[in-house]
């Protein structure tokens, strides 16, 4: 017995109802369209003969994996973008036909440099989150395990500040982002984390603090003498710890400074909510950079900013060497920097001398 098309009372969207090879069917076309439902009813019917004869290996979409393993479980705000970029691409394409050639067209497809994107990026846009889909789905019998060339990633260079340039760097900030950065550089917390610290989690008599983790981990943070002062130096003790501070210049006045309530939210899929303090900061520091010069559109006239190398995730690095400068502890030093692994640990090793160990101590207030 075939698929057919069929009504519902009181319903104006048209259903199939059939059996095909022993597999009964009741489903809804999604249209009230005749020509419509009658494509529906014969792309089914073409893939439940399909999968009697190959299997369902042969007819699963990845638009249908996708939607699987985004129900299997809680996944990151990151993790969904990354999956409607591929699912626009990939759509309904079978999992099985997914190979890659197909791989090497999403790049260009997907990112903004195309081919020409590092591997870096093609890496964490496109190639996890295709590979942690295919093997979902591969573990369910949906398609082989996926195999890929994996993109050249080059060495990034780990690069930190000592403590004469932690020194110059948060007092050349704004006053109300120097707590901030001693908080990253005392602490090694991420951004994301530092910037969605909220009062209730910290403890400054206890001298502890809980963040959260990029996979939803709560990590507990032993606060230095220097983070403790500088956040006790921080009017209001609700809501978030570290907040904007905005200029409002209404017309024919002067301009005036209100405090925002949160940064902007990114879903921790990029950063930046800094970007102009930091630099600032850098450039009265001296720390190294370079002028980006250009005309924007529709002016003559030229424009230039200041680029400096460092970004703030290398507070973060910053945090790791000096840490292990004092300790030597290589265990230890992911236990407090969450890390997950020890060979992204072992990076930070033997980078500063023990001639530092006083003078980071200082600084921390040890």
């Amino acid at each position: 017995m075939s698929l057919k098309i069929v009504t519902r009372s009181g319903r104006k969207t048209l259903y199939i109802r059939g059996t095909v090879r022993g597999q009964s069917l009741f489903e809804s076309t999604g249209t009230a369209n005749p020509v419509q439902a009658e494509a529906f009813r014969a792309k089914r019917e073409a893939e439940l003969w399909t999968e009697s004869v190959y299997g369902k290996r042969a007819t699963v979409t990845f638009a249908h994996a996708v939607a699987a393993y985004m129900e299997a479980e809680p996944r990151t705000e990151t993790t969904r973008t990354h999956l409607r970029r591929l699912l626009q691409h990939f759509g309904t394409t079978k999992l099985a036909s997914i190979g890659q050639q197909d791989l090497d067209d999403a790049y260009k497809s997907i990112l903004t440099k195309g081919a020409q994107a590092s591997g870096a990026t093609k890496l964490r846009a496109v190639l996890t989150p295709l590979r942690a889909v295919l093997e979902f789905a591969a573990i369910r019998g949906w398609c082989n395990k996926p195999a890929f060339q994996r993109p050249k990633v080059q060495q990034v260079r780990m690069q930190f500040l000592r403590p004469a340039e932690a020194s110059a760097l948060v007092e050349s900030a704004a006053l109300h982002i120097q707590p901030l950065l001693i908080f990253l550089i005392g602490t090694g917390a991420r951004m994301s984390e530092a910037l969605e610290l909220d009062w209730k989690d910290v403890d400054l008599v206890g001298k502890r603090a809980v963040v959260w983790q990029k996979q939803d981990d709560e990590r507990h943070i032993d606060l230095p003498p220097v983070v403790v002062r500088a956040l006790e130096g921080i009017k209001g003790r609700t809501g978030r710890v570290f907040r904007p501070v905005r200029c409002k210049r209404p017309y024919g006045s002067q301009s005036s400074k209100q405090i925002g309530a949160t940064y902007y939210d990114t879903g921790r899929t990029g950063g930046g909510q800094i970007k102009t303090a930091w630099a600032t900061a850098c450039r009265k520091a001296s720390l190294p950079g370079h002028d980006r010069v250009w005309i924007p559109k529709g002016s003559v006239k030229a424009k230039t900013k200041f680029v400096p190398d460092i970004t703030p995730h290398c507070l973060r690095h910053t945090f790791a060497t000096w840490h292990y400068c004092l300790h030597r502890d290589l265990l230890r030093l992911k236990d407090d920097g969450g890390w997950r692994t020890i060979t992204m640990v072992t990076r930070y090793a033997k980078k500063m001398p023990d001639v530092y160990r006083d003078e980071i101590k200082q600084w921390l207030g040890l």
